[in-house]
């Protein structure tokens, strides 16, 4: 995701290309099944962003986490060169609430793409935020209750030679690993992962190219909960935009166990389906001669068969025919049941799949003065954890104005 600038009126560039005008707000049939989405959107109505537990057996909205943004802005030291604009691009007309995980308390922790990250109460109350660092996209939880968040590092964990002192030479990635009160309890540079495991070439062997200084693009972490024949307990996924590559790192070793190239393009979101396989979600994002940047044809979902040591693509022929095609960002999960959940999130598009391939729901983030405005990496929360945690909170959180 390229950061955005104030270019027009304060919400103008939170606007989505309207590709699907017949739809606004959730159409289709709800679910048999107990499961929830947690909708991370820009509200165009209300000018700011907000997170809504829905229902998908009725589609109702249970619960609205609405945060005073500016608020938790006032509170970052901008004389830090990684917050000094921050008030500009990230005030509360502008800010993006960025993949929000909920926690069993009822709080959230999300960032802002490229923010300080916070944790507010079930009530929208700051508990605490870290601003070490600027954390960016997606947000996971280990069976510890840590959470695993990209970061950019500076100062800068790579020597000068590479790239330089100055703040903004370089997007310094970072693999960040935060307690449940907000404290880093690791990080390491994914640019010097590959230094000491024999693959700087892929970071300064640019031909006659110019220097790069976003050659990873971290977007997701997935830990591993459990050990398999193939990954064990405290391993992580990565998947490094920049370099089509999915990797499984151990950090208790510095060691990287396994890379995926060849199979995937500016892909984004890694899950762990089972103990041999994982799912990616695949942009298919590629720069042609005569059309620049652009995805050829439709994203995918793909998976990969560790003890088999296959590709495969899910679901095909379905995102072909409903020409899911976001350039950046985007998100799948492959239910147990076989259902597929996307965040189409370019257009503002979530769409769910029957195991058949049948669309059973869409929503389009739309308002009421018809512009579609952003979503950003929601969450379907499905599993019989999930659903617990979701019953567990509705039952003991009150807020005031409940």
């Amino acid at each position: 995701m390229q950061l955005q600038t104030i270019l027009k009126g304060p919400t103008d560039d939170l606007v989505a290309e309207d590709r699907f005008p017949l739809v606004s707000g959730f159409q289709g049939d709800p679910l048999e099944e107990e499961s929830y989405l947690l909708l991370s959107r820009y509200d165009g109505d209300l000018k700011n962003s907000v997170v809504e537990l829905v229902d998908l057996q009725t589609f109702e909205v249970l619960h609205k986490w609405n945060p005073d943004l500016d608020y938790i802005n006032s509170l970052v030291d901008t004389t830090n060169p990684e917050f000094e604009f921050l008030h500009r691009d990230r005030n509360e007309d502008r800010y993006q609430i960025v993949n929000p995980l909920l926690l069993d308390d009822g709080g959230l922790v999300f960032n802002a793409m490229e923010s300080p990250l916070v944790k507010v109460d079930f009530c929208s109350e700051l508990v605490w935020q870290n601003q070490e660092d600027n954390f960016h996209h997606g947000i996971e939880q280990d069976e510890d209750g840590n959470i695993w968040v990209p970061t950019f590092m500076f100062p800068y964990a790579l020597d000068r030679k590479y790239v330089g002192a100055d703040y903004d030479n370089y997007k310094d990635d970072a693999i960040t690993k935060v307690s449940a009160d907000g404290h880093i309890l690791y990080q390491k540079s994914v640019s010097e992962i590959f230094i000491e495991n024999n693959m700087e070439y892929l970071l300064t062997s640019l031909g006659d190219r110019s220097f790069d200084n976003d050659p990873i693009h971290l977007n997701d972490i997935q830990p591993v909960l459990r050990n398999s024949d193939y990954w064990k307990k405290g391993d992580v996924f990565l998947s490094i935009r920049e370099q089509s590559m999915i990797m499984l790192y151990r950090p208790s070793q510095n060691a990287i166990v396994w890379i995926g190239t060849g199979h995937t393009f500016e892909q984004h979101d890694v899950d762990i389906l089972d103990d041999h396989r994982i799912s990616i979600f695949d942009n298919n994002t590629k720069v042609f001669y005569d059309g620049g940047r652009q995805v050829d044809g439709h994203n995918n979902v793909i998976i990969y068969d560790f003890k088999n040591d296959e590709y495969s693509s899910y679901m095909d022929a379905i995102l072909d025919k409903h020409e899911v095609r976001t350039i950046t960002e985007g998100r799948s999960q492959i239910l147990g049941n076989g259902h597929l959940f996307i965040e189409e999130t370019n257009y503002a598009r979530t769409l769910y799949f029957g195991k058949d391939g049948t669309l059973l729901w869409q929503h389009v983030n739309r308002a009421a003065n018809g512009n579609v405005y952003f979503t950003q990496w929601s969450r379907i929360l499905y599993q019989d954890s999930d659903i617990k945690k979701v019953r567990n909170i509705l039952a003991s959180e009150k807020c005031e104005n409940d």
